[in-house]
């Protein structure tokens, strides 16, 4: 049943978009999902990772401090921009599942072509700020684009939507690095790469919410390609992120400050793992949520690093 207030389902009671923003702007808020910022932070993180990385491997350059900012007003916008893209797409299958069909285009607070231009509006927004960056990193941002693209299509064709997420929402980690260096190296491949492991596991644990309405009408998604054996899947790709991430410090010179103090973050990833619980409501968004507080706890580790 859909909200008379237009609140979508899955937002926190009371946020403050619903309660502050304008009644014209709520519609258009809640379509780039600022009503549930864990979205963009999420986004935001591996950027971060990446501008920590490059300084502990020249600690003389610093913290790109204005680039994380710049990075996180582009986390916002991009991924309001990707949720509008992916709600324009997905718009036919979010009428026929519970949690999505409140969203503003199925819930008709928002026309199909209305969500196109507020698209293109913060695309522009976006490039302005990308702009403000390196050549390289200007090139390879736009290159990111095909994977956010493709991204609403894969839970057609594969079993492993998550991947296609986790290879668009880890690309910061790369951009962050080049946003400092002007070029690419192993370290922040690394990097990425047990990034992208995080993303699925994460991501995996938050479809858990959607199993039963993605059975029934077609949708693929890791959750449901683990089936029973979603936590010890889970589990593996965590223990790849962790392993990777602390590859990547070693590679530029990391050593055990980021050693210890990432181990925060897998504590966390753990617990995630030994409290989830698919059949008690909202225990696998609680789990997905916790991600959050691992990409704090890895931001400040190279933080730690960098400053000892």
């Amino acid at each position: 049943m859909t909200d008379p207030t237009g609140a979508v389902a899955d937002a926190q009671k009371d946020n403050w978009l619903d309660r502050y923003a304008p009644d014209p702007v709520k519609p258009y808020g809640r379509l780039a999902r600022w009503d549930r910022p864990i979205g963009f932070y999420l986004l935001f993180w591996p950027c971060a990772w990446g501008i920590g990385l490059a300084a502990v491997f020249q600690p003389a350059l610093g913290f790109g401090w204005w680039a994380a900012i710049l990075m996180f007003l582009g986390a916002i916008l991009m991924r309001g921009a990707g949720c509008t893209f992916n709600d324009i797409v997905d718009r036919d299958i979010d009428m026929q599942v519970a949690r999505t069909r409140s969203r503003p285009i199925p819930s008709g607070q928002v026309t199909t072509r209305e969500a196109f231009y507020f698209l293109i509006a913060q695309a522009l927004l976006a490039s302005a700020i990308l702009f403000q960056f390196n050549r390289f990193t200007v090139y390879a941002a736009i290159a990111s684009l095909v994977l956010v693209a493709i991204y609403p299509f894969m839970k057609r064709i594969t079993w492993w939507p998550q991947l296609f997420l986790g290879l668009a929402f880890s690309y910061g980690a790369l951009v962050g690095w080049s946003s400092q260096t002007g070029g690419l190296s192993w370290a922040p491949v690394m990097l990425y790469a047990g990034t992208i492991l995080w993303v699925i596991g994460y991501d995996t644990i938050y479809a858990l919410q959607d199993i039963e309405d993605d059975a029934l009408v077609g949708v693929k998604s890791t959750a449901r390609l683990f089936g029973d054996n979603v936590r010890p899947a889970v589990a593996v790709l965590y223990a790849g992120a962790f392993l990777l991430w602390n590859v990547a410090s070693l590679m530029v010179g990391g050593g055990v400050i980021f050693a210890a103090l990432s181990l925060v973050g897998a504590g966390l990833m753990a617990w995630q793992l030994w409290t989830l619980d698919r059949e008690v409501p909202l225990n696998p968004f609680h789990r997905f949520y916790n991600n959050h507080y691992v990409g704090m706890a890895l931001t400040l580790a190279l933080l730690a690093e960098w400053v000892w």
